[in-house]
């Protein structure tokens, strides 16, 4: 049995990970994230707490376990906020990759026989958005700060002796246990059943993604032991004003309250790249990856609010 371990169990797809890996027969589950573990099942696994920016913390979590396979899904995503704390946000996405990374490689060459498999989690923003769908093979070209936080932990992933993989996604959207935020499906959702007016840009592009097919793509790349990188994305590619539609249309909302509008007139600290959505051949082909369309990820996503 493998030992599997998940940075940033709290969070959207840290949750969708270990309630997939709960009694998996594969895999002995050690959750880890900052503070008390929020999820509401708390057994079939093991939670440490663990903050990933202290090196200290970080060595002795992964001496103590050894992990075979790390899934690294935590992170500081919160574009704008990255923009305004630059400190924080290269600790969070980028130092404590190299902690993690350094801490593994030392592990490694103590224990000859010790070969993990590290798995990263990154995103599209690093990207310019001249132009998309993009593939695995597209030159990164950051906008944001967080953006240049995500491209430099992907480079010290890259450069490290470790086997590893890189898997990046669009735009996730799903809900967990004691939700800390939102998502763009649930916000257009929640503000057209109130009958608001909402500003939605119609010029920029993604490939949404459920976080339960973020969850399935990150076990595939565990399970088969694949390394590289990924695009681990929806399939369904579109602009941030069509999916507001589609979102108003599966639950027969009023589309009028939808105004569309430019990204430059909304006024955000972070840059967003216009054009996105990634080309998921890849994943389909090398890991059988089977992404559901945006709207049974509504569906998906409206069964477990009915369950909560």
């Amino acid at each position: 049995m493998k030992k599997i371990l998940i940075t940033g169990s709290n969070g959207l797809l840290g949750q969708k990970l270990v309630y997939k890996l709960v009694n998996h027969p594969e895999f002995k589950l050690i959750a880890t994230a900052r503070g008390e573990n929020r999820l509401v099942k708390k057994e079939g696994y093991i939670y440490e707490t663990l903050d990933i920016t202290s090196k200290e913390q970080t060595e002795n979590i992964y001496s103590k376990y050894l992990p075979d396979i790390i899934i690294n899904t935590a992170a500081m995503t919160n574009v704008d906020a990255c923009e305004t704390e630059k400190e924080n946000a290269m600790n969070m996405n980028a130092h404590s990759v190299k902690y993690q990374v350094q801490t593994l490689e030392t592990l490694k060459k103590r224990n000859p026989n010790y070969d993990p498999h590290y798995i990263h989690l990154s995103t599209d923003f690093i990207f310019d958005g001249t132009h998309g769908p993009l593939d695995e093979n597209e030159k990164p070209n950051p906008l944001s700060y967080y953006a240049e936080t995500k491209l430099e932990a992907e480079k010290i992933v890259m450069t490290s002796s470790l086997k590893w993989a890189i898997a990046r996604t669009v735009l996730v959207y799903g809900i967990v246990d004691n939700m800390s935020r939102s998502n763009i499906v649930l916000w257009v959702k929640n503000n057209l059943e109130q009958g608001k007016t909402i500003n939605v840009v119609d010029d920029q592009f993604r490939t949404p993604t459920l976080a339960e097919d973020l969850a399935d793509g990150c076990l595939l790349i565990a399970q088969k032991g694949a390394t590289g990188i990924y695009n681990i994305s929806g399939k369904d590619y579109m602009s941030i004003l069509t999916l507001a539609h589609r979102v108003a249309d599966y639950y027969k909302l009023d589309k009028t309250l939808i105004k569309p509008s430019k990204s430059i007139d909304i006024k955000q600290p972070a840059k967003r790249p216009p054009n996105t959505g990634f080309i998921i051949d890849k994943a389909i082909k090398e890991l059988g990856y089977k992404p559901h369309s945006f709207e049974e990820g509504i569906a998906l996503l409206e069964e477990q609010l009915k369950k909560n």
